[in-house]
């Protein structure tokens, strides 16, 4: 019996939810076994850095994530978040890798490899292939091509003298050509914008030659007055703006989706600049985009639902609150989407990062809040039993192979 013939009976859609495959469309990869414990663990559920994340322990996510992975390993229902880390820190790392995704019923990874520290710290994207079934795929991070690929503006300056019109249409010609070849390569799913973290989700929908060429010789002195060969940083607004328009046109001419970060993130944030309300203007220009709005865009949920009823190229992403947020955060927010989004509309990510326990969070924790919400439509008879199984299969699954045109078919992976 394959995962389409599930025989929908009273509990079918709970049943779906424990063993249905998922495509886990926007993630990150794994760290290597060597770096393994480079990282503070207390960052599988926080967004919290420095001193902010010692809070973390004091938090409901975290004490929610601890009982979740204390079931996982089988240890005694009272152990410790220091008995959590002391008993994954002595499992051999391949058999932790295992664990996790066979728990997680991940068939497809969607895998944005362009987070920081990932070159150094990180395995590559393919690598994750030995824990699903299906291959893994890339989201492109667009701002990291405008900055790092081939060094592009530390090329063009490198050439001496200020940068006029020539150079910035250089600039823009490139990255376009660089954005091109990323969406024709057969391992990419779609592109990704961080604009959110660099100047605000207020993306300007009109060019602005002006201000983009002296945002250009902004970066210019910056690149003259840096005392290392690192990568240079877009920090002007003009010029992030002009990358996110140029890849809404690539993806447009590609049929691939963009995915931005909205709502919740780390302090680097703006949080005001960060509600996807921001991005109406942009949407409304670029029809022929697939956008796809990540995180629920906690806490501003309910405008990214209005964006994804009123537009037909607006869909939600429904990662990272899981593990983030309580369990009835998370209830609340999936209620809140489901106020007004379109159930086709709405995919399941993991955001998974780092470890492989962020992975089968992401998944254990999202089927538990969607079960739970699912049983109450059904209750309050706002869904019918068959309606509510549907609506699973296709936030777990079928909404991602179809907006990023994955062309797979669910595979049980249920252990016989």
């Amino acid at each position: 019996m394959t995962p389409h013939d599930h025989p929908l009976d009273a509990e079918s859609y709970i049943d779906i939810l424990r063993d249905y495959p998922a495509i886990d469309n926007h993630a990150h990869p794994l760290l290597t076994e060597e770096n393994r414990a480079r990282l503070a663990f207390e960052g599988l559920a926080s967004e919290a850095e420095g001193a902010a994340l010692d809070d973390a322990v004091y938090t409901l996510p975290l004490a929610a994530a601890r009982r979740d992975l204390v079931r996982l390993y089988g240890l005694p229902r009272h152990a410790s978040w220091e008995d959590v880390k002391e008993h994954r820190s002595a499992r051999a790392y391949d058999e932790l890798c295992r664990l996790c995704f066979s728990k997680a019923r991940t068939q497809c990874i969607l895998i944005d490899d362009g987070l920081g520290g990932v070159n150094e710290m990180a395995e590559g994207f393919r690598w994750h292939d030995r824990y699903t079934a299906s291959p893994t795929r890339r989201i492109v991070r667009v701002e990291v091509v405008a900055q790092v690929r081939n060094d592009l503006l530390v090329e063009l300056f490198g050439a001496g003298g200020s940068p006029d019109a020539r150079v910035l249409q250089t600039f823009s010609a490139t990255l376009r050509a660089l954005l091109e070849a990323s969406a024709e390569d057969p391992s990419v799913a779609g592109f990704k914008s961080v604009v959110c973290y660099r100047t605000g989700l207020d993306v300007s929908a009109v060019p602005d030659p002006v201000a983009e060429l002296l945002a250009l010789r902004v970066s210019h002195e910056s690149f003259r007055s840096r005392t290392s060969d690192g990568p240079l940083r877009l920090a002007d607004k003009a010029l992030n703006d002009l990358v996110v328009r140029v890849t809404l046109e690539v993806a447009a001419e590609h049929g691939i989706p963009v995915q931005f970060h909205t709502g919740l993130g780390d302090a680097d944030i703006t949080l005001t600049r960060a509600s996807p309300a921001h991005l109406q203007p942009l949407i409304a220009s670029n029809p022929r985009t697939t956008f796809v709005l990540l995180h629920g865009s906690y806490p501003y949920t309910r405008e990214a639902g209005y964006l994804t009823a009123m537009y037909k190229n607006v869909y939600l992403d429904m990662g990272e609150v899981f593990p983030m947020l309580s369990g009835a955060g998370q209830e609340s927010l999936i209620r809140q989407v489901l106020e007004l989004t379109p159930t086709n509309k709405v995919m399941w990510s993991s955001d998974g990062h780092w470890w492989p326990e962020s992975y089968y969070l992401g998944s254990f924790q999202a089927r538990r809040a969607l079960s739970s919400v699912l049983r109450d439509a059904v209750e309050a008879d706002e869904l019918t039993e068959d309606e509510a199984a549907r609506v699973a299969k296709d936030i777990l699954f079928h909404t991602a192979n179809r907006v990023y045109r994955l062309g797979l078919e669910p595979q049980s992976l249920v252990p016989r």
